[in-house]
Order: C-alpha cells, then structure tokens, then sequence
C-alpha cells in the first residue's frame, strides 16, 4: 500500500471510529480529533476539565476501538514510582529451593495509559514516567524493559480543585504534546447522554483498527511532505513566544511571559500539522492546520510572570493574541 492509499484509508478508519465512539460519547468531537492527532504523531496529552464530562470514558472506548490494551492508573498521595513501573519480588523454586528475584511489571506496561488525576501525586512519583514517555522504556533495578508500542500516555487534570495537589515538573509537562480543555456539553447534548446513560442502551464497540494499523500510520505521519516555507512560519510563531530572545518580539510577550515555548512545540506544532491534514485526506499540512493546533500545544508551555497574574491575563488569551499577528 502507497501512502496516498494509506491516507485515503486513514480517513475512512476515523469516520468509522468516530461512529464507534458515538455509540458511547455525545459531543466532544473536537477532544476526539485533538486525542487522535496526538496519537498518530507519537505524543501524549493531558485533558483537563472538571469532573463528570466521561474524561476517562472517552479514552476507554478509544481504547476498545482501536484493539490496544487499555490501563488506568488512579494518582494518589501515597502512590509510588514502583507501583507504577513495577517492582522485583523473591520468587522461590519449588524444585532447587533457590530464590531468585522476579519482575513484576506495572501497569505501564500497556498501549494506552490513562493518568487519572496526575497531580495529585508527588513529583517523585510524577516522574516516573517521564522515561517512559521519552524513551518508551522503563529502568528498575538496574535493568531496563521496553515497553511495547504504540504506547500513549493521557493525563487527566481537575482544574477547580487544587487542596492536595502538587504542580507538575516543567520537565514533564513539556513532554506532553496536546493541554486539551473538556468543556461542558450544549442543553441538547446533555438531554442525549440523560437519555442514552439512564437506560438499558448497551453499545457494542467494534475494533476499527489494529496496533499494526496504527504504528504504520504513525510512520506514514512522519513520510508527510512540509514546506520549507512552514518550518521557517512555525520556528519564528514559536520564538515569539520567548521574551528577549528576539528584537521583533511583542511587548505584550516581555511584559507578561516569564519562560516560553521550548523548540519541543515547534516540532510538535509541526508532527500536529502533519497528523491533522492527513486525517483530513490531505497530503500534506498548512498554515491553517498550524493555526488550529497552536493553542493546545502552546497554552501549557507558557509561563506567565507576577504581571500578569496580577492584571488577570492567561497563557490563552495571549496566544490568541499572538496568533492575529501572523
């Protein structure tokens, strides 16, 4: 198969998964394709919404979908690293009646990760995954496990409630690709879930596409063609955002913006690009696709100073702003 059929096929598998996914999520449809993107370019994203909008539904039936095997790891306080990765326990032989040490893997050891609540769980322990989301791979021990690929990590954030809750590392939020918002459904939406989630309605996900599939979708985004002409668009959008590090930068930016966007976002902003215009049945990516993905990969790699904390102004209303300039 060429890559101009695997495009065509990959519009065909996401009108069928977004069928699949209907028979269980009302709404939602832009969560969706941002999850979908990050997933054919490789990445991780943290959803980020309050509770009771199916966070961890939507990324259970994505799983069922897509034939990958599906963990949830629930962060707490006392959770530890260990009980993340996995730990070695003595084993005894029955016959010998030598012990020796076993590894028991965790439960990252799966294709599709979801990190509920992962800032409720101390920085030691956040990091725990920061190898895996890297590296695909875990250390314990002194010995180091593959993990088995495709392999995506989606992290869940309740934005109202922060009693009990540690910041996450720069390091570690750089290292996912998409903040997503989930935001409340309309009036006729949420009669639809009434209706479906208070009745005998029991849907039957059927299996769209294989992990195979996916790794080979995966490859195909990275065959996607770009212009010269949009890295150089995307690297100079990006280096806006870093106060100082250029004459041309806005004032707005050096007043408010403390830390900007690190190049991780210009080649996220770009792998973005590539994913979504092939989903779309294009060959290759735009400005506007660009553009379309400019908030969700830059709104958690800003960091704002006292002044703007002070007069009320957030990461998205200054890439907003960013964005009419170009």
């Amino acid at each position: 198969m060429n890559d101009v059929e695997a495009v065509e096929k990959l519009k065909e598998a996401r009108a069928k998964l977004l069928k699949e996914i209907r028979k269980v999520i009302i709404g939602q449809d832009e969560v969706i394709n941002q999850i979908l993107i990050t997933l054919l370019a490789q990445g991780h994203c943290i959803i980020v919404g309050v509770p009771g909008l199916a966070k961890t539904l939507i990324i259970n039936t994505l799983a069922d979908a897509l034939s990958l095997s599906f963990n949830r790891i629930q962060f707490t306080p006392d959770l530890m690293p260990a009980d993340i990765t996995g730990t070695d326990i003595i084993e005894e032989d029955i016959k010998t009646g030598k012990r020796k040490f076993r590894f028991v893997r965790g439960p990252i050891f799966a294709n599709v990760i979801l990190a509920d609540e992962i800032n409720r769980t101390p920085p030691k322990t956040q990091s725990a995954l920061l190898e895996a989301m890297q590296e695909y791979k875990v250390t314990a021990s002194g010995r180091t496990y593959e993990l088995e690929k495709p392999f995506f990590v989606l992290a869940t954030q309740n934005p109202i409630e922060q009693e009990g809750t540690y910041p996450l590392p720069e390091a570690q939020i750089d290292r996912f690709m998409f903040e997503v918002g989930i935001y409340y459904p309309s009036q006729k939406e949420e009669e639809k879930i009434v209706e479906t989630t208070t009745s005998a309605y029991m849907p039957e996900i059927k299996k769209v596409l294989s992990s195979r599939d996916i790794l080979e979708l995966q490859a195909l985004v990275r065959r996607v063609p770009v212009s010269d002409d949009l890295i150089s668009q995307v690297v100079r959008f990006v280096s806006l955002t870093r106060p100082g590090s250029d004459s041309s930068c806005p004032k707005y930016i050096k007043d408010f913006i403390a830390w900007g966007a690190s190049p991780r976002a210009s080649q996220y902003l770009i792998l973005g690009a590539k994913a979504l215009s092939v989903l779309n049945g294009n060959y290759t990516p735009s400005i506007d696709d660009v553009r379309e993905l400019a908030i969700p990969v830059l709104k958690h790699r800003l960091i704002t100073n006292f002044h703007a904390e002070a007069e009320g102004i957030t990461t998205l209303e200054i890439i907003k702003k960013l964005l009419k300039e170009i």
